[in-house]
């Protein structure tokens, strides 16, 4: 990161001596999701740079510049905005990150693991559990683009003659041609090219980003030995403030040659299992050859292996290591091997003819069985580490918020490569499958129709709880009307009875984002037993689902071939969204932001599961955050607030705890509309648990939390003393002096428009280094927040608990902190 002009390096600066005079305040400012212009964040039209990139940078007022020089400022904070949206909707190229979203969702299930203690043996297996399961996606999408050339196009489609007179760009792999290229094994070396390219894709995008995410150090790698040991000793056992945490270099390296030499390897045993079958019948040298390449191929394998499942992230130090001799060469052996099969498959061979399908295309059945049974021992895992998770810790589906996001991920692998397949076999042919009178070539695999006749069950189901929530919600609304108008005592609420529906609606709203954990897991268990019936049908059938259901009843078999061609069309139509959005978000700066939101909420973790996935914007912005905060304390001695929105209160609560000890007492927090709880701490217990909250709370100088009941992310952190809320949503009911037209319900948005936001950054700046923490109050004059009813529903029930409780005066129950920590939805009836 590029410093300010009168900055100097950190180690060189002396640590501000206590009773020295205090020097200027700084407020920091992080935004949340979508992005938000220096100008809108500072209020003000003309800014500056004063450190940082295009990409990401810290900015000012063109007044403030060189505020530090100017003894006093006014007695007014520095105010700076780090703008960090260029990390994840800059340039069109990251448009192409919609392919890897599968990549990106089953790293997100390493960091769901349950909030076990750091020492138990189930964490590592937890961790190579996750890390097969991403290798199983990588060989599926590379399996996905073999079975689109090497099959559909070169096999099926090049090999008969109907198919091939109706492209003409097949013209010279045409098998009636009878041309050099026409062989069969020739025509599989060149269609070989597709699945290589999208392997060099791959790993294309993910060295791109090494240099702009993965190589900024983090603060604490220029820590003394003695600073960081005391460190860790303090934080205990929160990861988040461990050195090597967001600087996961060695770790993406490995397993980006592990992932390419398997893609490589991928290629390679299609094209050894379609000689090997012609060769099996007739000896002789090519057979001989074709074992040994085998031979070589399974080595390779399990090289793969032994590198994907070795002992993952270092996050103790940051390893600057050179990665081993063997994983470094794994991918250029694989791409040798590939080469040398490539030879010995283009071999002319006499009599070997293209029939049906390719073979070797059983692997699509194998790879469900083989990621379900991943996904199961996943499942157990967690259920380990979730008994052993303290009391109290609340945790997404108990503990198995990590397996059902993997199994989703799967899912959509097996949606994304079926719905590619099938797309390309119509194109080629009149028939997706032998099915359809006329058709000219077989088609894809007879699971991946049978998988595509589930969909429409899984999507039916999503619409049924649609339905469900959008009922509950509305007489939930309904319900909230009363507690509504008595939240505005001071204000006649009777004249207007559709203001208060509409903001009990958007109370009742909001909650709907604590249902979460409920779709999810509904979704996961539908897809896990259709995934399993869709396999079971494909093995004892053998055919297509239509054809499979001849004999029966007249309903059965109607109903299965409108399962079967809604399912095709619907796994087309994922892809053509997922290319057409991609399109858009290349050429449209407007789409480009939306697509990056996305991106915003699935890449803060770093790639510890799948190198192809979208990289880590956290691992420069958390870096960047900390650099700033350590170097404005350092030179000026003053007070600092980090104040972060949405995801930017993540990002400055990741950032204060990868400062030092001392350095973090000195920093106060200020975070509102903020998910660290109601999102992260459900999710990824392990790092947003309680106990981090807590023990974060204790070691910043101060922190409060603003959250509102109509906001559907933010929430309280259930920490003592640190929220304050629900603030009123709308400020007014009706129109008053100081609002002659109707407030709006901001919900999630505009947190710095309310008075109470101003009272609590100017009070935190006083407070800074007092360690005082008076009671949360409300300010003087402020309407009182509308209580929600303890209802069931998607309501933010202890949401309106806690809104309750200190409206009546009343003290958090013992043993709890900051008002309580009531069950998760899924622990209600």
């Amino acid at each position: 990161m590029a410093d300010v002009p009168h900055m100097r390096t950190p180690g060189s600066l002396p640590r501000h001596q206590a009773g020295a005079p205090v020097g200027p305040s700084l407020e920091l400012l992080v935004h949340g999701v979508g992005g938000a212009t220096p100008e809108r964040m500072l209020e003000d039209p003309r800014t500056v740079r004063v450190t940082g990139d295009d990409t990401a940078g810290i900015h000012r007022r063109a007044e403030d510049a060189e505020a530090e020089r100017r003894r006093g400022h006014g007695g007014r904070p520095v105010r700076e905005a780090y703008c960090w949206s260029g990390l994840t909707s800059g340039d069109g190229a990251r448009a192409l990150w919609l392919v890897l979203l599968p990549f990106m969702i089953v790293n997100l299930a390493h960091w769901m693991r349950p909030a076990a203690p750091r020492g138990h043996p189930a964490h590592r297996l937890y961790s190579v559990l996750v890390r097969l399961t991403a290798l199983s996606l990588t060989v599926l999408l590379t399996a996905a683009a073999c079975e689109v050339a090497l099959d559909l196009v070169a096999w099926q489609c090049a090999g008969s003659a109907g198919c091939a007179d109706g492209a003409s760009w097949l013209a010279f792999l045409a098998e009636s041609d009878g041309g050099w290229w026409s062989l069969p094994g020739r025509r599989l070396v060149v269609a070989a090219v597709v699945p290589l390219a999208v392997t060099a894709l791959l790993w294309w995008l993910s060295r791109r980003t090494w240099g702009e995410y993965e190589s900024v150090t983090p603060p604490a790698a220029d820590a003394p030995a003695a600073a960081a040991q005391a460190a860790r000793e303090q934080d205990g056992r929160q990861p988040l403030s461990l050195p090597g945490f967001w600087y996961g270099r060695r770790l993406v390296a490995r397993l980006r040659a592990a992932h390419t030499a398997a893609s490589l390897l991928t290629v390679a045993t299609a094209l050894q299992a379609a000689a090997a079958q012609h060769d099996a019948g007739h000896g002789g040298v090519l057979r001989t050859t074709g074992l040994v390449l085998a031979a070589l191929c399974a080595t390779g394998w399990a090289a793969v292996g032994a590198v994907v499942v070795r002992r993952g992230r270092s996050e103790r130090r940051t390893d600057d290591r050179i990665e081993t001799l063997c994983a470094r060469l794994l991918p250029w052996a694989a791409l040798a091997l590939l080469g040398l099969t490539a030879v010995h498959t283009g071999w002319d061979r006499t009599g070997w003819r293209a029939s049906a399908q390719l073979p070797g295309t059983g692997y699509f059945g194998a790879s469900t069985v083989v990621q379900g049974a991943l996904v199961l021992a996943l499942a157990a895992t967690a259920l380990v580490l979730h008994r052993r998770a303290p009391a109290g810790r609340r945790s997404a589906l108990h503990g198995l918020g990590g397996p059902a996001v993997a199994l989703l991920a799967c899912a959509l692998g097996e949606l994304m490569s079926g719905g590619v397949a099938q797309r390309v076999a119509e194109a080629l042919g009149p028939g997706s499958s032998a099915d359809r009178p006329g058709a000219e070539i077989a088609g894809p695999p007879v699971v991946l129709t049978w998988q595509a006749a589930v969909i429409p069950v899984v999507v039916l189901a999503v619409a049924v709880f649609a339905a469900v929530c959008a009922a509950r919600v509305w007489r939930l609304g309904r319900r909230l009307v009363p507690d509504v108008a008595r939240g505005y005592p001071d204000e006649d609420t009777a004249r207007l009875p559709r203001r208060s529906a509409r903001i009990a609606a958007a109370v009742a709203r909001a909650g709907v984002t604590d249902q979460g954990p409920v779709l999810v897991g509904t979704v996961a268990s539908l897809t896990a037993l259709l995934g399993a019936a869709a396999v079971a049908g494909a093995l004892v059938s053998g055919d297509v689902p239509q054809r499979a259901l001849e004999g029966a009843p007249p309903p059965l078999a109607a109903t299965a071939d409108l399962a079967q061609g809604v399912g095709s069309w619907l796994m087309g139509g994922l892809v053509l969204l997922l290319l057409t959005t991609g399109r858009r978000a290349y050429t449209d700066a407007g789409a480009r932001r939306t697509v990056g939101i996305l991106w915003d909420v699935g890449t803060f973790w770093p790639r510890a599961s799948h190198p192809f996935a979208p990289p880590c914007y956290a691992e420069r912005a958390v870096p960047d955050l900390t650099w700033r905060m350590r170097t404005w304390t350092e030179l000026t001695g003053g007070r600092l607030v980090i104040s972060g929105h949405s995801q930017g209160s993540v990002l400055a609560a990741a950032a204060v705890w990868q400062l030092d000890p001392e350095t973090r007492s000195r920093v106060a927090l200020l975070t509102y509309g903020s998910p660290l709880e109601r999102l992260y701490g459900r999710w990824f217990p392990d790092s947003f648990g309680p106990a981090p909250l807590r023990s974060l709370a204790g070691q910043v100088d101060h922190w409060r939390n603003l959250w509102r009941l109509t906001d559907p992310i933010g929430g309280p952190v259930k920490v003592a003393d640190v929220d304050r809320g629900p603030l009123p949503d709308p400020r007014s009911f009706g129109r008053t002096l100081h609002d002659p037209l109707l407030a709006p319900v901001l919900g999630h948005s505009d947190y710095h428009l309310d008075p109470c936001f101003a009272d609590e950054r100017a009070e935190l700046l006083a407070r800074l280094g007092t360690r005082r923490r008076p009671a949360c109050r409300t300010s003087p004059g402020a309407p009182r927040p509308p209580r929600a009813r303890t209802a069931p529903g998607p309501v933010a029930e202890d949401a309106g608990r806690e809104a309750r409780r200190e409206a009546a005066g009343e003290s958090p129950p013992e043993g709890r902190s900051g008002g309580g920590e009531p069950p998760s939805e899924e622990d209600r009836p």
